[in-house]
C-alpha cells in the first residue's frame, strides 16, 4: 500500500464510511427493476414493501397540509407537537404502553430513529447482541456509530427464534444492549409473550438496554401476536428504546416517517442529533401519518388478510420445492426458507455453492430476484418478501419450481 493511500490526506473516503456495506435489500430491489425497464419480465421478490397504495385519507391529509402556510416553514426537529401526542396515544391504543409525548422523536423513517437510537446509547466499543439472521441495516448503523454487533444465530429448527441461554453465552462485560425485534424482518418470526417477558427480564437482570423494533407489529397471523416488551416486562422501560413507523402497516413506505420512544434523556439526545443531522421531518409526511395513526385498523386489516393469504400460498408452494424447507412465519411479510440442500446441485450447467450464487442463477435463469441469506447473517437462506400481487406471486414461484425441479445432485 502504498503511503499516499494510507494516509489521512490520500484517503478519497472515509474508513467509517467507507466500511458501510450497500442495502442488498435495496440492492437487489433496483436490479429488479432496471431488469424490468429493460423489458425482461422480471418478478421480484426483494423489498419489503407492500404493493397497495396508501390509503386515500391519508393522501387527502397531506394534500391539505400542502396548502396550510404553517407546514412551509421549519417546525420543532423532534416532530410535529400534535403528531407526538398521537403517537404516545397510538402507542397506548395498539402496546398498552402509556409514554409522554416527551419521550417521543418523530424520524425519517425506522432507520433514521434505528441509527439515532445506536448513536445515543453506544460509544466506541459497546458490544450489542444481534439476534441473526437480521435486517441488513442493523449491524451497519451499530458500526456507525461505534458498537460492536456480536451475532447470536437461530435457525430453523427454533422457528428463527433465539433462547435466553444463547444470548447469555454472547454477553461479555462489553455488552451494553440487546436488539429485540418481533415480529421479524427478514424470517417473519413472533416471539409469544412468556418468551419476551423471558428475554426482557433476562435483559433487565443484567442491567442492559434493549432496543425493540415494533415496525411490523400489526402484520401477525393466525394465533400470533406481537408483544410490546416494556409492556409484558415494565421494569425494563427505563432501559428500553422503541422503534416504530407508518411504512409497513399503512403502505407508507415512501412518504419516510418513522419514530423513537424511550426514556426522555435519551429522546433528547437523539433530537439534539437529528436537530444537526436533518432538523424536521417533511411536514406535509408528518401530517399524512397524523392521520395514518390516529384513524382506525380498518385499512390496515384488509391488507393484513391479503398478507395472510399470500403468507399461505407461497410458504406451500415453496415447500413442494425438493431441497427447500420454509417454516411457516407468523408475521411480517416474508418467507425464509432454507435452501442450503440445493447448493452444489448443477442447475442449468451451474453449480452454485452459496446463496449469494444461486440468486443470481435464479435471476438470470428464471428471472426471478430474492435475497440471499448472505445479506442478513446466515448464508444458507433465502429471503421472499411476499407484499406483492398474487398472481405475481404464484408465477414467481412457478418458476422456482420449475428451475430448481430440474437441479441435480
Amino acid at each position: 500500500m502504498s503511503a499516499a493511500s494510507s494516509s489521512p490526506v490520500g484517503r478519497r473516503v472515509s474508513a467509517r464510511i467507507g466500511a458501510i456495506s450497500e442495502s442488498a435489500t435495496l440492492a437487489v430491489d433496483a436490479k429488479a427493476k432496471a431488469l424490468k425497464a429493460a423489458g425482461r419480465p422480471v418478478i421480484g421478490f426483494g423489498a419489503g414493501e407492500p404493493d397497495f397504495p396508501t390509503p386515500e385519507y391519508i393522501v387527502d391529509a397531506a394534500v391539505e397540509a400542502c396548502r396550510t402556510p404553517r407546514f412551509h416553514r421549519y417546525t420543532p426537529p423532534g416532530g410535529l407537537p400534535e403528531l407526538k401526542e398521537a403517537l404516545a396515544a397510538k402507542t397506548l391504543r395498539d402496546s398498552g404502553y402509556r409514554v409522554d409525548p416527551a419521550q417521543v422523536l418523530v424520524t425519517n423513517g425506522g432507520k433514521q430513529a434505528i441509527y439515532e437510537a445506536f448513536a445515543a446509547l453506544l460509544d466506541p466499543g459497546d458490544e450489542v447482541i444481534v439476534p441473526a439472521p437480521y435486517w441488513t441495516t442493523y449491524p451497519e448503523s451499530i458500526r456507525l456509530a461505534g458498537g460492536v454487533p456480536v451475532d447470536v444465530v437461530a435457525d430453523e429448527t427454533t422457528g428463527y427464534r433465539v433462547s435466553v441461554e444463547q444470548l447469555e453465552a454472547a454477553r461479555t462485560e462489553r455488552t451494553k444492549v440487546l436488539l429485540f425485534v418481533s415480529p421479524s424482518n427478514p424470517t417473519g418470526a413472533v416471539y409469544s409473550r412468556e418468551q419476551t417477558e423471558e428475554i426482557g427480564r433476562w435483559a433487565a437482570e443484567h442491567g442492559l438496554w434493549v432496543l425493540t423494533d415494533e415496525i411490523y407489529e400489526h402484520l401477525v397471523y393466525g394465533g400470533a401476536s406481537a408483544t410490546s416488551l416494556p409492556v409484558a416486562v415494565p421494569e425494563l422501560a427505563d432501559r428500553c428504546v422503541v422503534v416504530n413507523g407508518v411504512a409497513k402497516t399503512y403502505a407508507m413506505t415512501g412518504w419516510r416517517v418513522g419514530w423513537l420512544i424511550g426514556p426522555k434523556d435519551v429522546i433528547k439526545a437523539a433530537t439534539n442529533l437529528q436537530s444537526h443531522a436533518t432538523s424536521n421531518v417533511s411536514n406535509v409526511a408528518q401530517a399524512a401519518a397524523l392521520a395514518a395513526v390516529s384513524g382506525d385498523l380498518t385499512a390496515v386489516e384488509r391488507m393484513r388478510e391479503a398478507f395472510d393469504r399470500r403468507r399461505r400460498t407461497i410458504v406451500r408452494m415453496l415447500n413442494e420445492i425438493d431441497g427447500v424447507d420454509c417454516p411457516e412465519p407468523e408475521g411480517a411479510f416474508y418467507a425464509y426458507p432454507s435452501v442450503k440442500a440445493l447448493l452444489g446441485r448443477e442447475i442449468r450447467g451451474r453449480r452454485p455453492e452459496t446463496t449469494l450464487e444461486l440468486a443470481g442463477v435464479l435471476l438470470e435463469e428464471a428471472e426471478v430476484a430474492v435475497v440471499p441469506g448472505e445479506a442478513f447473517g446466515t448464508p444458507g437462506y433465502l429471503r421472499l418478501s411476499y407484499a406483492l400481487g398474487d398472481d405475481d406471486l404464484v408465477e414467481g414461484v412457478s418458476r422456482l419450481q420449475k428451475l430448481l425441479g430440474e437441479a441435480a445432485g
